[in-house]
């Protein structure tokens, strides 16, 4: 009776001692999970003002008359005549192209009296050019032209400031951003008085490349990346 005590008493010491290394393993397991899963989430913002390196600049004009084959004569003079301007400020034959021309008879459709003329003929000449600062410096020199009559249209919605050199720079400019992420995290992580362990998971933003609002051939590029670190 007495050994059987005794076994029992080991036994019972036993189970006691699993139960408590059990239980010490559960919590060493729950804190080492709650510890990995402490993290901060941040965001990093680079941006970059560029200018633009490529122009499409549209010059519509039209004229109108009742004779049709005289009208396209005329309109075939004014083309003529504008695109000698643009020659002239700099730029190149292979830098302009002509527009298709299209035809409109004002006397198929008008409220109250007949218009003078039954045909009008618009057309246009498109500058498309990476000489960008001479698109810029041309705008407002149509004078000339006007002094003969010639009225061309330029319209700021129209004329289109390009930016192709995005490509080179989005490795700088990601850099930049997780780099202005890191110290955010950093700062964040000496203030809960902890340090800051590895990257958790990253995301980089689409890039945005934005026309400055009173000089349009500005170009304000910018990306925000998201990164969580883990917190150790």
């Amino acid at each position: 009776m007495f050994r059987d005590m005794k076994s029992n008493l080991l036994a019972g010491a036993l189970i006691a001692v699993g139960l408590c290394l059990g239980g010490l393993f559960i919590y060493l397991g729950i804190s080492k999970i709650a510890s990995k899963d402490r993290a901060v989430s941040v965001k990093g913002l680079s941006t970059r003002e560029v200018k633009a390196d490529y122009a499409v600049w549209p010059l519509s004009f039209a004229w109108s008359g009742n004779d049709l084959p005289a009208l396209y004569e005329k309109v075939e003079q004014v083309t003529a005549r504008v695109k000698k301007h643009l020659l002239a400020l700099g730029f190149e034959e292979a830098d302009i192209r002509q527009g298709s021309i299209s035809v409109n008879n004002n006397w198929d459709s008008y409220y109250g009296n007949r218009p003078e003329f039954k045909y009008t003929l618009s057309t246009s000449l498109i500058v498309s050019t990476d000489k960008v600062d001479l698109v810029v410096a041309s705008q407002g020199k149509e004078a000339s032209l006007l002094k003969e009559g010639i009225i061309v249209k330029t319209e700021t919605w129209n004329l289109d400031y390009q930016f192709n050199g995005l490509p080179e720079l989005k490795p700088s400019m990601i850099e930049e951003a997780t780099q202005n992420a890191r110290a955010v995290a950093q700062k964040f992580a000496e203030d809960a008085k902890c340090n800051l362990g590895s990257i958790r998971r990253a995301s980089q933003g689409q890039f945005s490349v934005e026309s400055d609002q009173y000089q349009p051939w500005v170009k304000h590029v910018r990306v925000v990346t998201t990164v969580d670190y883990f917190l150790d």
